[in-house]
């Protein structure tokens, strides 16, 4: 579903435990692994946008 822009924008959820003391290394090292793919797609997102971003500006500048 399409957000207006007059809408604010969702805040994101948190993906940090509140206390990473109870976790065991491997139980770490998981949430370690998930974060780095979160921040992967995050990145791919990022690029996507400004790869459309740069074609909507090339076509509007002609």
């Amino acid at each position: 579903m399409a957000r207006d822009d007059d809408e604010p924008a969702p805040k994101p959820a948190t993906l940090l435990p509140p206390d990473l003391t109870p976790l065991s290394v491997d139980e770490l090292q998981r949430h370690i692994a998930a974060l780095e793919a979160e921040i992967a797609r995050a990145r791919a997102a990022i690029a996507g946008k400004q790869g459309h971003r740069s074609g909507a500006e090339a076509l509007f500048k002609r």
